[in-house]
């Protein structure tokens, strides 16, 4: 079975654990921080499109994207009328090309941490690089294996496996200690990585 098969087929089955039915505080938190004011920004991965429909509502141009036909369909619909704001756009990123210097923000929840070698995780980052413009930004929110033992969630990167994958393309400028924002009693612990793209 083919990657986007499988996640068509979990997504046609219901048994889609990453699934949440509200915007990520950890997206929230940083564009408010941060201040990132509104601008044209690209969701890899975005599944039912939550964080994508929250950015729209914020006033940025959004790009959402998924491997996943019958995830972006479900999103289109939770999105209501706001789905006509969005560009929604099925793509692979290790296969598929990324517009040059097309977006000032990048978010991922959950998809970076889904690459298991070095090799796929820098090449994912090198067209992130690409598709952003001068200064650009990009959130990951990625599963934390530092001092977690091995058990069923979301993939597990150390600090190391993200430097060394995003070193040459992204400054990084925070890297926290966090949780995914779901309706989990016990969210999973993760990575909040916002880098800079490197002049």
């Amino acid at each position: 079975m083919t990657e986007e098969n499988r996640f068509i087929d979990r997504y046609r089955t219901g048994n889609t654990p990453w699934a949440h039915q509200h915007p990520d505080f950890n997206l929230i938190e940083t564009v408010k921080q941060r201040q990132i004011a509104p601008c044209k920004v690209f969701e890899p991965g975005c599944g039912l499109g939550m964080e994508s429909i929250w950015l729209a509502q914020q006033g940025f141009e959004v790009t959402a994207s998924d491997i996943s036909l019958l995830a972006m369909e479900k999103a289109r619909e939770i999105a209501g009328p706001l789905a006509k704001k969005i560009n929604w756009v099925a793509l692979d990123l290790m296969t598929d090309d990324l517009p040059e210097a097309a977006y000032d923000f990048v978010f991922d929840r959950g998809v970076f941490h889904t690459f298991d070698t070095h090799e796929e995780r820098s090449i994912l980052a090198r067209k992130l690089a690409f598709t952003l413009q001068e200064n650009g930004l990009w959130l990951s929110l990625l599963g934390n294996k530092d001092g977690v033992a091995l058990r069923t969630g979301p993939p597990l990167r150390t600090a190391t496996d993200i430097v060394l994958a995003v070193d040459t393309f992204f400054e990084i400028i925070s890297l926290e200690v966090s949780v995914f924002g779901n309706e989990e009693v016990n969210p999973h612990k993760i990575w909040r990585c916002l880098m800079k793209k490197r002049k």
